[in-house]
């Protein structure tokens, strides 16, 4: 097998301990010298708010801009950072869909390590699913998790405005008639939190429908 970013060849190294527990063997999909290049947000120091990679445990400065909304927090995994960025670009913006096993296993771990009655992905618009064939955040997820609570109608993607038109995005989700959420917790999945504005609306659409609490997942911050 080859790295799936630098297509240098991998090798597994199996030891006696593994082989005598009869288990499967975990092939690697990525060298260490590529995975080595993104960079771990330490949930301990992080902004308790989005998930911001911060040297101490306080609300940053973007957070501070925010109305206050308790009922909402986000986790971030990694800081998105030139390895992420070229990352995206492969897997999201030129459809690579072999990337997705590049985060799978970290993404469904953390998942697994949420409080959740309900998992949401935020969606993509039917153009994207056109043009790029996948929701980016499914395809590490796996399509059976999201449950399709949300729609979405956008006609320019975050991705190419700047931080003052996302802030003023308008809310581009609506629920799915006759879903129930009084009472439920829900983590809400995305690929980047940016600005915020996206998991933002959608985490206030789904606490204004009844739901107890939203806590945001996305792999970059």
């Amino acid at each position: 097998m080859t790295c799936l970013l630098c297509q240098r060849s991998l090798t597994t190294k199996l030891t006696l301990t593994w082989l005598l527990s009869w288990q499967p063997v975990a092939r690697p999909v990525v060298c260490a010298a590529c995975w080595q290049q993104f960079q771990p947000i330490a949930l301990a120091t992080a902004c308790p708010q989005c998930g911001r990679a911060q040297p101490q445990r306080q609300v940053c400065r973007d957070c501070q801009r925010w109305d206050p909304q308790p009922a909402f927090h986000n986790v971030a995994l990694f800081t998105y950072n030139e390895a992420m960025q070229a990352y995206f670009q492969h897997y999201k913006f030129q459809g690579d869909y072999r990337l997705r096993a590049v985060f799978q296993p970290v993404l469904q771990q953390r998942l697994t390590q949420l409080t959740a009655d309900r998992v949401v992905v935020i969606p993509v618009t039917a153009a994207t699913i056109g043009t790029r064939g996948f929701n980016q955040v499914t395809g590490w997820l796996g399509t059976g998790i999201n449950d399709g609570i949300l729609t979405v109608t956008k006609t320019v993607a975050q991705s190419q405005k700047d931080r003052q038109a996302r802030l003023a995005t308008q809310q581009p989700f609506g629920l799915v008639p006759g879903i129930e959420l009084a009472g439920q917790r829900i983590v809400l999945v995305d690929d980047v939190y940016t600005t915020g504005r996206t998991m933002r609306h959608a985490a206030q659409l789904i606490l204004e429908n009844g739901a107890n609490s939203v806590t945001g997942l996305t792999l970059a911050r």
